[in-house]
Parts: C-alpha cells; structure tokens; sequence
C-alpha cells in the first residue's frame, strides 16, 4: 500500500502545536501532534449538513451574510455558497494561515475553489474574535473548530464553546439567526449551556459519510429568538 507523502507543515498561532498536510492520491489528511488525523478528504458529508442546517432556513432574507468558523478542506463554505443568493456576503475566519494557503495551493479542487467566488472574505483571525467584534451582523453561523466542544487542540477553544463565546455567537446573530456546530460526538453538557444563554436547540447526528453506515457526527442547531 502506498503511503501518505507528507506535504507541508505549520506551527499554530498561540500553543504552537504542529499541523501536517498529508497526501495520498487524491485523498488529503491534516493531523495534529496530540489528537492524529484532525480531517480527512474523504468524509465530509456532515459539513454539507452543517452548512445546509444554518443557511437554507435564511437564505431568502435581505442583505444575508454567513460566517463560517474554520475553513478545513473547504467544504463547509462551499456547502454555504452552494445555499447563497448572488448578492450573500460570506465570511470565513481561520486562524492558521498555512490552512488558508493550504486550499489555494494543493486542496482547493476538493471542494471547487471556493476561496475563489467574489462573494467570500477571508479572515485569517480566530472565529471567536470576529464574533465578538461584529455584533448583530450575521444571519448564520457555522461552527467547525477542532472536533468540537469536548475536542480541543486549543486551549483558547474552551472560551469558544464555554459560555463567553456562546454568548458572543448568540450576539452577533441577527435576531432569528441561526448557529450550528460540528462535533465528533455527543455533549449533553454543550446542549445545556446552548440553551441557558437563550438559544433554541436541536441536536442531529449526521453520517460522516453520505450513502454509508460508518461514524456519524453531532451538529446542533442553535436558533436565537426575534426572527
């Protein structure tokens, strides 16, 4: 069997931990020194989801713009522009530069380029930052940090997914605004403290990989009140 060809590697931001792209045919991985494989090419059906769960029910609205927290391989944003109008605004922050580089250079055929529609802006800052700093301003949220709340590669995730940066995404929703987040599994914890900083919330567990009975992942979907 062939192995996989290691192809770059990058320090994160902060903690310094070790991201590595690996490559094996058409297939791409990215791992991470304490957890292993962080992502793989060939299951992304649940980003689909996450993506089709936050940006369907307001995609009709006036002056729309989604947030995308965590680029990956790409997929999650191509899923939101894929449910965007022409005139959507699309953000997406990542906080690992050599991420961002990593889909123009080598993964960006996976997903279809979508680092390259005029409707996206890239921003190369933590999720968590831009939500707390453009207040009222999204229409959907979606959050794919890590393997989730209970999953962290980042010490600074804690505040994502404590009750600081849940408050921070409840505030920077419009009214009637959605949230959803990608887990690797279930958090009854996590659902608790959506729902004690005001959300709505719907818990789904969605198949990693569409057509097969492998892993299934745990999005929810958090709605803020006023819409």
């Amino acid at each position: 069997m062939t192995p996989y060809e290691l192809i770059d590697t990058a320090r994160a931001p902060g903690d310094g931990e070790t991201i590595r792209l690996y490559r094996h045919g058409d297939e791409f991985s990215i791992r991470v020194d304490k957890m292993g494989e962080l992502m793989n090419s060939r299951a992304h059906n649940s980003e689909d989801v996450l993506a089709e769960l936050a940006c369907v029910p307001v995609a009709k609205r006036k002056n729309v713009h989604f947030l995308v927290g965590g680029l990956g391989m790409g997929y999650t944003l191509a899923a939101a522009l894929s449910h965007a109008s022409a005139s959507t605004k699309v953000s997406v922050a990542e906080l690992v530069p050599a991420v961002v580089r990593w889909n123009r250079e080598y993964m960006g055929a996976l997903a279809g380029f979508p680092l390259d529609d005029e409707r996206v802006s890239v921003l190369e800052q933590d999720v968590g930052k831009v939500m707390h700093d453009h207040e009222n301003s999204f229409d959907a949220i979606m959050l794919d940090v890590d393997n989730g709340p209970d999953g962290f590669t980042r010490e600074e995730n804690d505040g994502l997914y404590g009750f600081r940066g849940l408050n921070n995404a409840y505030d920077a929703l419009k009214p009637g605004g959605i949230l959803t987040i990608w887990s690797a599994a279930p958090d009854t914890a996590f659902t608790q403290r959506l729902m004690k900083v005001g959300f709505d919330v719907e818990e789904r567990r969605v198949r990693a990989h569409a057509g097969q009975r492998n892993n299934r992942h745990t999005i929810w979907i958090a709605i803020r009140s006023g819409g």
